[in-house]
């Protein structure tokens, strides 16, 4: 089967390798879709310290059930359409015991510390598979699984509706966090140094944004609150001084989540968070959001297929990727149809 293989980082090619075989508690899928993500952009420029190498990419996924395990139990049928929960947990330390799973010691994320899926058949545990609705379209499947990080952040910072989020990071993420905040019924407010995301993101119904490069951040973020400033931040950059200003707009009494992955740690004056009393909360992954995110994408609460700038085959994959790396601001998401 193909499949997208990196030997190391900058060394990426479509390779011919054994077609998975399931183990004794894996499905067999035959993948129909899958999105190219900034962690696969990570790995192949070698800048994601979690990943090992030789790598299979790919924890974006979409596909057709075609085996199941003996005395499967799960309620799925060969023949259904699935996205892959990428995020494989022990069950058995202390964040898996109350729930936490995304929190798990020894984690395991499909394209990072083990292969993933972007090949022509994949297998994975049945209990870590997603049921989609059988019309639902192949080349927005694939979608869900950064929409869960997205409403991950959201659910971390109990985001509710007539509060305003400032979002920083008009990236796929950043966009599909203010889409799904504008569903909650909360003001989304999104920073961004380029104008033509946040141009993008005014089409999908974001009014309020902020050009960090010709924007005061700050007075933005008052005038648009009327004083009170943002009752909610959610960092999705992983930007050093985004991380730092959040301190600054976000309210007295707000909630700030991280959901960034920055290089360098970030000198925070702590007295800032006393004096505010604010709440910061780590938004790692997704646990549990899956199905919401599938019906969100399937009602149309949220418009995701409007944030794809491509789609691809298999074999266009590694240019694509070339390309990304050298001219990343010509993208917001790819998805590879098999």
């Amino acid at each position: 089967m193909k499949a997208i293989y990196m030997k190391e980082p900058y060394s990426i090619e479509v390779a011919e390798i054994e077609k998975s075989k399931p183990a004794e508690n894996e499905a067999l899928i035959r993948i129909k879709s899958a999105g190219i993500c900034g962690s696969d952009i990570g790995a192949f420029r070698g800048t994601n310290s979690l990943v090992s190498y030789p790598r299979i990419i790919g924890h974006e996924l979409g596909g057709e059930i075609l085996e199941l395990p003996k005395n499967d139990t799960s309620g799925l049928k060969i023949g259904d359409r699935v996205v892959v929960d990428p995020y494989l947990y022990c069950g058995i330390c202390y964040p898996c015991s109350i729930g936490r799973t995304n929190c798990c010691t020894d984690l395991k994320v499909l394209g990072v510390h083990i292969d993933g899926g972007m090949s022509e058949y994949f297998s994975h545990p049945v209990d870590m598979l997603v049921k989609v609705p059988d019309n639902m379209p192949w080349d927005i499947v694939p979608l869900a699984e950064p929409l869960t990080i997205a409403l991950h952040g959201l659910h971390r910072l109990k985001l509710t509706g007539k509060e305003h989020i400032v979002i920083f990071g008009a990236g796929s993420i950043g966009l599909l966090a203010a889409m799904s905040a504008i569903h909650y019924g909360a003001t989304p407010i999104l920073v961004d140094l380029i104008q033509e995301r946040l141009d993008l993101a005014k089409t999908l119904g974001v009014i309020k944004t902020v050009n960090i490069k010709e924007d005061n951040l700050i007075e933005k973020i008052h005038d648009y609150t009327n004083g009170r400033m943002a009752e909610c931040v959610m960092e999705a950059s992983g930007s050093n001084e985004a991380i730092r200003s959040a301190l600054d707009i976000v309210s007295h009494a707000g909630r700030i989540a991280f959901t960034g992955w920055p290089k360098d740690e970030t000198l925070i004056p702590t007295a800032v968070i006393t004096k505010k009393e604010i709440d910061i909360r780590g938004a790692r992954t997704s646990a549990g959001e899956f199905d919401e995110a599938i019906d969100l994408i399937y009602n149309d609460k949220v418009e995701v297929q409007r944030i794809v700038t491509k789609t691809v085959s298999i074999d266009d994959v590694p240019e694509t990727i070339r390309d990304i790396d050298k001219n990343p601001n010509n993208y917001i998401k790819v998805n590879v149809i098999f």
